[in-house]
């Protein structure tokens, strides 16, 4: 298939066009830059030995993905990653975040419906699930009406367009994939998390310090009901989530579906730490901070949903995803810029 990939210079944009090529299929990309590097998809290429043709364009702007899409017709599918993925921005920058995020999935679907593009696959985020009823979570356990964020809320409003425009026409194939919290990077190490500013995400926030760049990692809370008191969160290395794009895209039907992408196992931040130190020979300064508020002791998944329909299953531990990243980060201490 010749696969859209709509926000792919990003982080697991690019790991999922490797393992796209690598299962042999062609990548176009499209991507605006403005939380992604074309460096990226140049060592894609480096990576696989394949051309992946790059436009610099936001997803919103149909026009300039219209024109793509003929110029390297025909294209079988897209999976959609652009967007913005910030909590804390979110909240602080509601219609922005519905604009963007909302635009371009509507862009993407117009798109589909003029040039007869059957499949979508779409990144959406376990954080539909608002704070967790029971554990673990399954594709049936309720999405939250009323989500702590916008950014949530965008994703859910997603998922209920696609299941809307699946409805409405009985030739799309469309999937959802939960991520829960990817991490990691390509063996190669060279390509990897690489966050404009300070980093959101746990991993490559710990990586810096190991590294260097930030002198300590911030534990928000140690007084959860969890084994050591810290939260617990389902770590998925970003190779395994790539390949679910692979097997969803591979395995779509007619319809629509939605798949948890997980490991359903629970790792504590204590516990992430001590890995990475393990991973980096190194000491790992941190700090013991409040409770941040909207988070939860613990999210992780029942990814059972996407190994018995996909034959898909996350085979790599939180040791190896500590690993790569330090190989990555140390290789490349300021990212994409050292180039």
């Amino acid at each position: 298939m010749r696969v859209l990939l709509a926000g792919g210079a990003g982080y697991i944009g690019a790991h999922t066009a490797v393992a796209l090529v690598e299962a042999g299929h062609d990548v176009l990309v499209v991507d605006d830059l403005s939380n992604s590097s074309a460096e990226a998809v140049a060592r894609v290429e480096q990576i696989t030995g394949a051309a992946v043709p790059l436009l610099s364009a936001d997803a919103r702007d149909v026009e300039a993905l219209t024109a793509f899409v003929r110029e390297h017709a025909p294209v079988d599918a897209v999976i959609h990653l652009a967007g913005l993925k910030a909590v804390g921005e979110s909240v602080a920058e509601p219609v922005r975040y519905y604009d963007v995020n909302l635009g371009s999935s509507l862009a993407i679907l117009k798109l589909m419906a003029a040039e007869g593009i059957p499949t979508i696959v779409f990144s959406s985020s376990a954080t539909v699930y608002g704070e967790p009823e029971s554990l673990p979570l399954s594709e049936e356990s309720p999405t939250g009406i009323d989500l702590a964020n916008p950014y949530g809320k965008t994703k859910r409003i997603i998922e209920e367009i696609l299941k809307d425009a699946a409805a409405a026409d009985p030739r799309l194939r469309a999937v959802s994939l939960r991520y829960f919290n990817p991490v990691g990077a390509h063996s190669s190490g060279l390509i990897g998390e690489d966050p404009t500013g300070i980093p959101n995400n746990l991993m490559p926030y710990v990586a810096r310090v190991a590294v260097g760049t930030l002198d300590r990692v911030g534990v928000f809370g140690d007084d959860y009901d969890t084994p050591d008191g810290t939260g617990q969160r389902d770590y998925i290395h970003v190779v395994d989530l790539a390949a679910g794009h692979v097997a969803a895209l591979e395995r779509a039907r007619e319809g629509y579906e939605v798949y948890n992408l997980g490991t359903g196992t629970p790792v504590s931040v204590l516990e992430l730490i001590a890995a990475f130190e393990r991973a980096s020979g190194k000491q790992i300064p941190r700090e013991i901070l409040p409770r941040r508020a909207g988070d939860v002791a613990a999210s992780y998944c029942d990814p059972g949903k996407a190994e018995r329909d996909l034959g898909w299953t996350a085979t790599r531990t939180i040791d190896d995803a500590c690993r790569d990243s330090w190989d990555w980060q140390s290789k490349n201490p300021n990212g994409y810029a050292t180039v």
